[in-house]
């Protein structure tokens, strides 16, 4: 029996469709939701409800991520939405900001793929996304790379490059990818932009530098590249960030 006949098998006795959602109502770090062909919830985990101010899993059946979650949050998650609606292409280990459980952003690595009705046609989509925490500096992984990680904090408005900061490690560069991962859950480059974009943050909201200056500031030569950057992983541009968080917009 092939692996297609043996699920297909399975599935034909499986009373309902399996859709996880009891499994992932046991991972409050992970917000788990299917949605139709308009991008409206039709799944969810109750990590999902919580994080958008509901108590229950019906009130927020039916809605879109725009109707559910404050701006600029659900703008962005329904752009995203409607991007693989419309082009079937799946959004796979994009780092961007996440409303936390208490309210403020938090770090996440979000993945959305397209599902497919059986004449092949986009029917909906199903996405996971993942809170990154602070990792320990206890671990034994980490002494490897704190070096190279002291280096990304303090020169992250200079070029940097994964196989200079694997050797300031002592490690080849796939070696120094895994630990990275293994303590960040991210890749490297990950890890440069997410510092990068806290540094950005940081100055929009605390300063008046303008945004050339920050983009400079924050190792973008070009402020187009960082406002692009910037808005696929906030939400928003420079400019609309920096009025939202001082409460002018």
């Amino acid at each position: 029996m092939t692996p297609t006949e043996l699920q297909a098998e399975f599935f034909a006795h499986v009373a309902e469709p399996f859709t996880g959602e009891a499994l992932f109502d046991c991972l409050p770090d992970i917000v788990y939701f299917i949605k139709n062909a308009e991008a409206r919830y039709v799944v969810v985990n109750q990590t999902v409800v919580e994080r958008c101010g509901f108590r229950e899993k019906r009130d927020l059946i039916g809605k879109r991520a725009d109707e559910a979650y404050p701006p600029p949050y659900g703008q962005r998650y329904r752009a995203q939405d409607e991007e693989v609606l419309r082009t079937g292409e799946p959004i796979l280990n994009r780092l961007e900001l996440q409303l936390y459980p208490t309210g403020g952003p938090g770090w996440c690595i979000t993945n959305k793929l397209p599902l497919r009705g059986r004449l092949g046609a986009v029917a909906g989509l199903v996405g996971v996304s993942k809170d990154l925490h602070a990792p320990s500096e206890k671990g034994e992984d980490y002494p490897h790379v704190a070096d190279a990680v002291r280096r990304i904090q303090t020169s992250f408005g200079e070029p940097l490059k994964v196989q200079d900061l694997a050797a300031l490690a002592g490690l080849s560069p796939y070696q120094f990818e895994q630990r990275m991962r293994r303590i960040f859950q991210i890749t490297a480059g990950q890890f440069i932009q997410k510092t990068r974009m806290d540094a950005a943050v940081r100055r929009l909201r605390e300063t008046d530098m303008p945004i050339a200056a920050v983009a400079l500031d924050c190792g973008y030569s070009d402020q187009s590249a960082f406002s692009r950057q910037f808005k696929q992983t906030v939400g928003l541009s420079p400019a609309e960030y920096r009025r939202v968080s001082r409460g002018t917009a």
